[in-house]
């Protein structure tokens, strides 16, 4: 009997380690941006003749109706943000994130919105519409691999491969450019980023190739880094739990202790020249878990690295089939968020206590 006993508890024991090892495991590969800076390439061959990844020009309606214009004309109709972050790319990111189904953000550079990102369902980002079906973009849109810029500056011809038209087709408006940034899996519009010809050069999210002087934007400062990270951590949060409003699931808390581990993680990446979810240094995410003190029922991570900021990263993860299903896992509650420069980290915790 006592030995019948013993093997019991041997198999518990078993099946528990098993259950452990399978949720702090590697649920994803790693994800490295496609929609990152790219060098630009100098040549003499650009022609701006060019046909498709247009709309018609006509006054801009809705959150659009702001770009290039006072911030204080978004301040009269939407007040003021719940916080403004700063950006690597010259402006600072004013955030509206009060409802997640009306979460929207704006770039502002000398008090003028010079882009706008928006993921809310309720966001009205005519011509196109949060959750549109895809067939009704493209029968609205022409699409095309090429897209010409003549800025006072130069010629910049942008060059979109068949992943960025499935994912996020570039669509000229008059003198604007906004990126549909496309669920494949829902088949739908996940969210909208507007920019001004400025800020998509200095950005430069597709292949370049330019003729005369490029856009540069001044590279940030060591502390500069650090509080862009931060601003980062915080769109992360308030992104994730917006895409899950999304499929009706619960907003996550955000857990100081866990996001100080992601956070190392990230750090650890950047500095050792390795992308992964296992350190060389600090092991894999139960290892980095345990080591923080950190007590759960399941845990789940995604790392990202490259991409342009924190909107962009999002989406990537949402487009990638390992790390959708971890952000929409519907029994997690806590999240931690690690940023250091352009690498991130996700790691997701489900917990019945406090």
């Amino acid at each position: 009997m006592k030995l019948l006993i013993r093997l019991l508890a041997i198999v518990v024991i078993f099946l528990l380690f098993q259950v452990y090892q399978e949720w702090t495991s590697v649920p994803s590969s790693p994800l490295s941006g496609s929609d990152t800076v790219h060098d630009p390439e100098p040549t003499d061959e650009i022609e701006s003749d060019q046909e498709g990844n247009s709309q018609p020009e006509k006054e801009l309606e809705g959150i659009f109706q702001y770009m290039d214009k006072p911030v204080a004309n978004l301040l009269k109709d939407y007040g003021e943000p719940s916080r403004v972050d700063p950006s690597p790319y010259g402006y600072q990111w004013w955030i509206y994130d009060q409802d997640p189904n009306t979460y929207f953000q704006v770039g502002v550079e000398a008090n003028k919105i010079v882009t706008v990102y928006a993921l809310g369902p309720k966001v009205n980002v005519e011509p196109y519409k949060i959750g549109q079906p895809l067939e009704d973009i493209y029968r609205s849109t022409m699409l095309t691999t090429e897209l010409v810029i003549d800025h006072e500056m130069g010629s910049y011809q942008f060059e979109l491969t068949e992943e960025d038209l499935n994912i996020r087709p570039l669509v000229e408006m008059g003198d604007l450019y906004v990126q549909l940034y496309i669920d494949k899996v829902a088949g739908n519009l996940s969210s909208v980023r507007l920019m001004n010809k400025d800020v998509l050069i200095r950005q430069r999210p597709y292949e370049l190739l330019y003729r005369g002087e490029l856009l540069e934007v001044k590279e940030p400062t060591e502390e500069e880094w650090v509080e862009i990270a931060e601003a980062a951590e915080k769109q992360v949060l308030s992104i994730t739990n917006a895409m899950r409003h999304k499929f009706n699931l619960n907003s996550l808390e955000w857990d100081d202790e866990t996001s100080e581990v992601a956070f190392k993680h990230s750090e650890d990446m950047a500095l050792n020249n390795f992308f992964d979810h296992e350190s060389p240094n600090s092991g894999d995410l139960g290892d980095r878990l345990a080591e923080g003190n950190i007590f759960f029922n399941a845990a789940g991570e995604n790392i990202a690295a490259h991409y342009l900021d924190a909107p962009a990263a999002m989406e990537g993860w949402l487009n990638s089939e390992g790390h959708r299903k971890t952000m929409l896992e519907p029994d997690f509650t806590h999240l931690g968020v690690g940023v250091y420069e352009k690498y991130y980290t996700q790691n997701f915790l489900e917990k019945d206590w406090e």
